[in-house]
């Protein structure tokens, strides 16, 4: 089955779940339009694709993968949902849509992400009390773990920060991608890895090739708003620039951000390679679906 085929089929299977999940009684029904406007947004949720892909390669359990990924996501849209509010990177569009903010309004958009985020850790936690497997929880921990004030939030912070203060220096910049985007990566692939029993020389060699395309997503993001096509990214390009954030573009340009992409790439391919071989094709897919990205 090719990549297309296959993120595909997973992301078929997580959608459905995402469904499933969001059948919510108890809930207010505008919280619950604006918590399922954005989850329904769309995307290949090349995340849970990953934890489904992962554990399939190693033989794992599938429940436990289909159950975590699908909070991922949960997680990862909270995520976009609050990047774009006006108090952080104040965008207007996510998608092609308009952010959840300007259809549900800034507050209710702040709840509906508070909301996914806290409902992911339910969602996943109630499943792993029927499963009862300590791998299973050593994955929703280190999904908190990425996603916490040393991970994912921690990363937006100094972003922030970067931006206010106007810093310009490449470990900064670094620190930023590592957390802001690889670490949620990171977290997807461990997360697929702990549904079956893996060693630790597959978890290590995992995490690295998480974090490398994890920065290999943020480059080409970067490069994408500069000079990619709006109808196809499906937001407002060129911000980046306006609001003079540290970028990779913006430390090192166009043409050496797109070198510096393709030897991570090479990188994270060799990494794989050392431990698995070529029996990972789905990884070594995404590595390549990253790098050549129009959206």
């Amino acid at each position: 089955m090719d990549f297309d085929a296959r993120t595909q089929k997973y992301s078929n299977i997580i959608n459905n779940t995402l469904n499933d999940a969001f059948i919510l009684t108890n809930t207010p029904k505008l919280l619950h339009d604006a918590m399922k406007y954005s989850i329904d947004a769309g995307g290949k949720r090349i995340r849970p694709c990953l934890t489904l892909g992962v554990c399939d390669i190693l033989g794992g359990n599938r429940k436990y993968a289909i159950r975590l990924g699908s909070g991922i996501e949960m997680i990862h849209t909270y995520s976009l949902i609050h990047d774009d509010l006006p108090c952080m990177d104040n965008d207007d569009m996510r998608r092609g849509k308009p952010s959840n903010h300007k259809v549900f309004g800034e507050a209710q958009a702040l709840l509906a992400g508070d909301g996914l985020l806290t409902y992911a850790f339910e969602w996943m936690l109630e499943a792993g009390i029927g499963f009862n497997n300590l791998n299973y929880y050593r994955a929703v921990a280190e999904i908190a773990k990425r996603a916490s004030v040393s991970g994912m939030v921690a990363g937006q912070s100094v972003d922030l920060i970067s931006q206010a203060e106007g810093i310009k220096d490449e470990d900064e910049l670094n620190y930023i991608h590592r957390h802001k985007t690889a670490d949620m990566l990171i977290a997807s692939v461990i997360a697929g890895a702990l549904c079956a029993n893996p060693t630790d020389i597959q978890l290590k060699t995992l995490e690295g090739y998480a974090e490398k395309i994890g920065i290999l997503f943020q480059i080409t993001d970067d490069i994408l708003d500069a000079e990619g096509d709006e109808t196809l990214v499906g937001k407002t390009l060129h911000k980046d620039e306006m609001d003079k954030k540290l970028t990779y573009v913006s430390l090192y340009g166009v043409e050496r951000s797109k070198n510096m992409a393709q030897q991570i790439a090479q990188e994270a391919e060799r990494l794989l390679f050392t431990t698995f071989g070529e029996n990972c094709k789905y990884l070594y897919d995404v590595i390549y679906y990253i790098l050549n990205r129009n959206k």
